[in-house]
């Protein structure tokens, strides 16, 4: 039998909060006892070490009550309005709530096509991993503002698996109105039971997600085990936990009902696979000995070992790497278009900043971004 996963375990956490849970539906009001509960939660995760982020809604619903908007659907425009005053009330609610206890909140607006597109992608998840090693915390939200698909249709629980994917998270926490996943919707069925562990996304478990939750969550179990089979296939675990009551992290800890989705790599092996064989190659790069053999040991390729630069391409494409004579030994994401990685082939990388006359990174191809062959 398969045991459940310790949260200890886990050392990059996503945590996505629900616009039911955060804001009080009757007064249009932020639920601050429950989120000072919460933050308390996640600066234990943050304590021990952990990086955090936080994928929060609310925007939209603190947004409306402070323009005097009516309760009910809202139009495309006014929803626009509500989430650019909401997402400032929203940002300052979690500074406040982590500066309380000595963490520093940074604010990240994305829309999915910011986790798609490529060279957006890139960006974003620099930006996230430079939070987490400066030891900060992101709020991330939709851009509600500007993302008007977003707002007609999309959810924060599959963005949120998106941001997991992307910061190569290991545990997304889904904050809910209900314990977890059920056989069928316990309102319904009065024999309905919690699934505590799935192993696996199957078409039997998709068949169980039901519909919308609440006018406030745009989310619903469906899109939740949406969430669940993008953030799996990262090699990212996930949990669905009820969040409707305080310390719902530490709840979960202490072995609280939720339900447990597994993932069967992690998020690194994912992702080697994704960029060595689903990926379509743009270029190719030829590199020197040295350069193959630290490749070998772990390293990422510097731009004094490449020696040939082949292709159009653009940062973040996928480009094949190949030995000093021609064979493919790897592929992986140049940090670089191919003008500039051109430039500065065989250049010692603090002559970057000279050459392109701007700094960039010191590594052609990270070694994160790189599947190697036989590897």
């Amino acid at each position: 039998m398969v045991e459940l996963p310790e949260l200890s375990r886990f050392n990059r956490i996503v945590v996505k909060v629900g616009s039911s849970l955060l804001v009080d539906r009757a007064a249009g009001a932020l639920k601050q006892a429950w989120l000072d509960a919460l933050v308390e939660d996640v600066a234990a995760l943050h304590g021990r070490g952990a990086d955090v982020l936080v994928v929060s809604s609310g925007a939209i619903a603190l947004g409306r009550t402070m323009l005097g908007l009516p309760k009910g659907a809202l139009k495309l425009e006014d929803s626009q309005a509500a989430a650019a005053v909401g997402q400032i009330a929203l940002a300052r609610a979690w500074s406040q709530a982590l500066h309380a206890r000595d963490i520093v909140a940074g604010q990240v607006l994305l829309t999915l096509n910011d986790t798609e597109e490529r060279r957006r992608y890139l960006n974003a998840r620099e930006t996230l991993s430079r939070l987490a090693a400066m030891r900060a915390i992101p709020v991330i939200n939709e851009n509600d503002t500007v993302a008007t698909n977003e707002i007609r249709y999309g959810d924060n629980d599959r963005l949120a698996a998106r941001v997991a994917t992307m910061a190569s998270a290991d545990l997304l926490i889904l904050l809910s109105d209900i314990e977890g996943l059920y056989s069928a919707p316990p309102k319904d069925d009065p024999d309905a039971k919690l699934i505590p562990l799935v192993e696996r996304v199957t078409p039997a478990i998709e068949a169980i997600a039901g519909g919308a939750a609440s006018e406030l969550s745009r989310g619903g179990m469906r899109t939740k085990i949406e969430a669940a089979r993008i953030a799996t296939q990262a090699g990212t675990h996930m949990v669905i936990a009820d969040g409707r009551v305080a310390h719902p992290i530490a709840r979960v800890a202490a072995g609280a009902p939720c339900t447990w989705f597994l993932s069967p790599s992690t998020p690194m092996q994912a992702r080697k696979v994704w960029i060595g064989g689903a990926l379509e190659t743009k270029g190719a790069i030829t590199i020197d000995a040295g350069a193959a053999k630290a490749l070998a040991r772990g390293k990422s390729l510097l731009p004094a070992g490449v020696t040939r630069v082949e292709g159009v391409f653009s940062r973040g494409d996928c480009v094949t790497i190949r030995d000093e004579y021609g064979a493919e030994i790897g592929r992986g994401l140049i940090a670089y278009d191919a003008l500039h990685a051109e430039q500065i082939r065989g250049r010692n990388s603090r002559d970057i900043a000279g050459l392109l006359g701007t700094p960039g990174r010191a590594e052609m191809i990270h070694r994160d971004d790189m599947a190697l062959a036989g590897l």
